[in-house]
């Protein structure tokens, strides 16, 4: 099994905001692939969390995992997204101590939770990219505006027209837009 590298690229509120979850987009290292993975409210947290180093009052539960490895001499290593079953995605963390090296399985929002608070790197197996990977060609997001072809980018829409933007990708769950629109809507207040 070939193993691919991913960076974190946004969490996100999910459109039912009802269920209390969110969006992980996962972006392919070197290549254009996107990997959505919908996670709970409180792994959203923990991640979110570590990713702007707010330190709560009392460990959370990955805190905690990293205490305990710590007091047993274990590290981990990486964490990879191994599989796709029915829509649900199977991982393990890779741990060693000077010894000896072996995975445990998790979520992989635990897992990514805490592969995030030893800066481990984060892989999933070629095959899950393949069937859950989206292909993201920053060229087909902005859009055609006139016939000679000038390409229309975020800044150069009103607020008014990036609020209805928001709400279409939102709707049309592409996150990773969202979040872009989001940020440039920001940048402008």
């Amino acid at each position: 099994m070939k193993k691919i590298k991913l960076d974190i690229l946004g969490l996100s509120s999910s459109v039912d905001s009802q269920t209390g979850s969110f969006a992980l987009v996962l972006k392919e290292n070197k290549g254009d692939r996107r990997l959505p993975i919908i996670i709970g409210m409180f792994e959203a947290q923990s991640i979110a969390m570590e990713i702007e180093k707010i330190i709560p009052n009392r460990p959370m539960t990955h805190d905690l995992f990293k205490s305990f490895l710590k007091k047993v001499n274990f590290v981990v290593n990486e964490i990879l997204i191994t599989d796709l079953k029915d829509g649900v995605f199977f991982s393990k963390i890779i741990i060693s101590d000077s010894k000896q090296k072996f995975s445990i399985d998790a979520r992989p929002s635990d897992a990514i939770a805490i592969a995030i608070r030893y800066k481990a790197s984060i892989f999933v197996s070629d095959k899950v990219l393949d069937d859950a990977g989206i292909t993201f060609d920053e060229t087909e997001v902005d859009k055609k505006v006139s016939d000679d072809s000038k390409i229309k980018t975020l800044k150069d829409f009103s607020v008014k027209e990036l609020n209805k933007k928001l709400s279409e990708s939102l709707a049309e769950e592409n996150y990773e837009f969202a979040a872009r629109v989001r940020d440039e809507i920001k940048k402008r207040n």
